[in-house]
């Protein structure tokens, strides 16, 4: 029993791994309320066959495929019509304007000024009035944008000229070098040896991180 148990646990850690990456990368940044169900069906249809052990596996692969499927069917509705995004997935609401509260949208929304408040808060903007547009995101997060006199100063409004500032590439993980990356920005094994050695490294192997 404990070995059907330890195989079934396997095939659905492994069969979820896959419905995941199938489904995209947006299913794990940012859930809305669709993605939210979804996972919660995915969670119960693993849990039900791994625990009934009369349960067969392959109708609860079944059910996680037709699951995986009606997903991607409903997130390329998405994608290619406007009315589907906004039926399945709902629109952002604006909830702050010009330093005013939108209240009606907040009582449609039930999103009471204490919530609202302490998300400003965590943006950086305890003052309602210094926000220019606050956005309530399908996902229950806010995206606030302050009013341009409250932002902070970039070398832009000081005219202040700068150079470009590249992605920092990471050329040794945990002692192994990163042939992929070297080769991808023409960097030779030589310069790197001889970067290392500048700061009295002579064996990648003893760097965590560079």
């Amino acid at each position: 029993m404990v070995g059907i148990i330890v195989w079934r646990t396997i095939l659905f850690y492994v069969v979820l791994l896959i419905s995941v990456r199938v489904m995209g990368k947006r299913e794990i940044g940012a859930l809305d309320p669709f993605d939210f169900v979804v996972a919660i069906l995915l969670a119960e249809l693993a849990a039900i066959p791994i625990q009934n052990l009369g349960h067969p596996s392959w109708t609860g692969v079944l059910a996680i495929g037709v699951l995986v499927a009606l997903q991607v069917l409903s997130s390329w509705l998405c994608l290619v019509s406007d009315k589907a995004r906004e039926i399945i997935s709902g629109q952002p609401t604006v909830v702050v304007r010009n330093g005013q509260l939108m209240e009606p949208e907040m009582r449609r929304h039930r999103y009471n000024i204490h919530d609202l408040l302490a998300q400003l808060r965590l943006a950086g903007v305890p003052d309602v009035r210094d926000v220019e547009m606050a956005v309530l995101e399908n996902n229950g997060q806010l995206s606030v944008i302050p009013r341009s006199q409250k932002r902070a100063v970039a070398p832009q409004d000081l005219q202040i000229p700068t150079e470009y500032e590249a992605l920092p590439v990471s050329v040794v993980l945990n002692g192994r070098i990163n042939y992929d990356a070297l080769r991808q920005h023409q960097i030779s094994y030589t310069w790197l040896r001889e970067k290392l050695q500048e700061q009295g490294i002579e064996d990648p192997s003893t760097v965590f991180y560079a």
